[in-house]
C-alpha cells in the first residue's frame, strides 16, 4: 500500500545556510495493507520529518513516496489532494494544538464530509457523526456542541479517532498519539487503532519513542536512528536478538515484558 523509497530531507542551516541537517536520509520501507508498522527513535531522529512528507506537509528533498503505486507529490494535485487525504490521515502527538479553539467540536467533525463524496442531509451527518463518536467512547450529546478546550487531551485523541471512523482510511500515521495523554487514555487509544485495523484492513504508521509500547502493537518495528533506519524486524526479532548498538541500548531501556498486545484488545 506505502512504499516510501529512498526518501531525504535536508534542512540548511546558518545565516549563509552552508550548513546541512539531513533530518531523513536514504529511508526506504514499506507498510502492507492491515499492517501495523512501528517506527522507533528518540527525538531527533526524523521519523515525524518522515510523518510530514508522507502526509505531504513537508516536501521531499529526494526519494518517493508512492502511495497504491502512484507518487504523492507527482500525481495527487489539485482537485485530486481530497482523494488522498480521503485514504490517508494523521493522528498529532499534541491534543491541545489539533484544534482551532474557536470552533466547536460539530464544526471540526463535520469537516470529514468534505472530503467523502457523497450529498448527505444535516440528519445523516448528525447521525454517521453521532455512530463515530460513539465507537470512540464520546458521548455526541455531551461533546458536539463543545470547544475543544472543554475536553481533556484523551477525549481529543479519541475525538481525531471518530474522524479516522467516519472516514475509514487506508492509512493512519499517528505521530506519538499517547505521549501526552494519561496512562487510561493510552490504553483506549491503542485499542481503539486496533479495532480501526481489524474491522477496516486499516493499516498504521505508528510513530514512538516507546521500544516497548511498539513491541505490544507492531506487527513490524522499523528503528531509526540519525535520519536513517538502521533495523528492522518483528517484534520479538528486536526484542531478543537487536543487531545496532542504538537499537540493544533501546532494548535495555525497556522495563520487563509481561504481556503481548493481543492482551489489550
Amino acid at each position: 500500500m506505502l512504499k516510501v523509497v529512498n526518501l531525504t530531507r535536508i534542512f540548511t542551516m546558518g545565516l549563509l545556510k552552508r550548513r546541512y541537517i539531513y533530518a531523513v536520509n536514504n529511508v526506504s520501507f514499506e507498510i502492507k495493507s492491515g499492517e501495523i508498522v512501528s517506527l522507533v527513535g528518540e527525538s531527533g531522529s526524523g521519523k515525524t520529518t518522515t510523518a510530514k512528507i508522507i502526509l505531504r506537509l513537508l516536501p521531499p528533498t529526494s526519494g518517493k513516496v508512492l502511495f497504491e503505486g502512484k507518487d504523492i507529490w507527482r500525481d495527487y494535485k489539485g482537485s485530486t489532494l481530497k482523494e488522498y487525504y480521503r485514504n490517508v490521515q494523521g493522528i498529532f502527538q499534541d491534543p491541545y494544538a489539533s484544534y482551532n479553539p474557536l470552533y466547536k467540536v460539530r464544526r471540526v467533525i463535520y469537516q470529514v464530509f468534505n472530503l467523502i463524496n457523497e450529498d448527505l442531509s444535516d440528519e445523516e451527518k448528525y447521525r454517521l457523526a453521532s455512530d463515530a463518536l460513539r465507537a470512540v467512547g464520546l458521548n455526541p450529546e455531551e461533546v458536539l456542541d463543545k470547544y475543544p478546550h472543554e475536553l481533556s487531551g484523551g477525549q481529543r485523541q479519541r475525538l481525531m479517532i471518530a474522524r479516522c471512523y467516519l472516514l475509514k482510511p487506508k492509512l493512519i500515521l499517528a505521530d506519538e498519539p499517547t505521549s501526552m495523554i494519561d496512562a487510561c487514555s493510552r490504553g483506549i487509544v491503542i485499542k481503539l487503532l486496533n479495532e480501526l485495523r481489524n474491522e477496516y484492513k486499516t493499516s498504521i504508521l505508528f510513530i514512538t519513542h516507546d521500544l516497548g509500547l511498539a513491541y505490544y502493537i507492531s506487527d513490524r518495528i522499523l528503528i531509526m536512528y540519525k535520519g536513517r533506519i538502521i533495523e528492522t524486524g518483528t517484534p520479538d526479532e528486536i526484542i531478543s536478538h537487536p543487531q545496532h548498538e542504538y537499537t540493544k541500548a533501546l532494548v535495555e531501556s525497556v522495563p520487563l515484558l509481561y504481556k503481548k498486545w493481543s492482551d489489550f484488545a
